[in-house]
């Protein structure tokens, strides 16, 4: 059974905090710029993970994968940033990026430990289980919560790219096995 990673622990703490009443430290709580941060910061740890596996894999579709994340998380991030510019608005820190932050140093130390193909079977699962959880946090808590328009626009625009990193993912697991 494939270790649900602290990172994912922390995403999927945050979905299920939205069920119930809202509290300070739900992810339903959160207002436009500290969504954008979570989303700023979730961007920037999966272009660490995919910077890593250009590291450490010689499996040319993990490669390639890695690059499609460093490509397209950067394109989402430099938008979002932008938007920010426009709007003269700054994301703002919260519980949940601090987490994601903390928690995914803890996945970049045991992912580093690894090599060949444990690494590319790690790193594929990761993808899989981090852009389902993202995927997740954003379609049913983020965008219902975001009040700005243009804002939910970029947030429904990126979920369509990162829905297909999914799928992207599931396969590359797939042909890992």
């Amino acid at each position: 059974m494939m270790k649900i990673t602290q990172t994912l622990l922390a995403l999927t703490t945050a979905v299920m905090m939205t069920a119930g009443p809202a509290t300070a430290d739900s992810a339903a709580d959160l207002n436009d710029l500290e969504i954008a941060h979570v989303a700023y910061v979730a961007d920037n740890i999966d272009i660490r993970y995919a910077h890593l596996a250009l590291a450490l894999s010689g499996n040319p579709a993990v490669r390639e994968f890695a690059q499609t994340m460093i490509r397209d998380h950067s394109a989402v991030n430099e938008q979002a940033l932008a938007l920010l510019a426009k709007l003269n608005a700054q994301p703002e820190d919260n519980f949940l990026s601090r987490s994601l932050q903390a928690n995914a140093e803890q996945v970049v130390d045991e992912m580093s430990r690894l090599r060949g193909a444990a690494f590319d079977k790690r790193y594929a699962e990761n993808e899989l289980a981090y852009h389902k959880a993202v995927n997740e946090l954003v379609e049913k808590t983020f965008i219902p919560n975001i009040e700005n328009g243009e804002v939910r626009a970029l947030f429904e625009t990126g979920l369509t790219i990162f829905k297909a990193h999914e799928g992207h993912a599931e396969n590359m697991v797939a042909a890992l096995k």
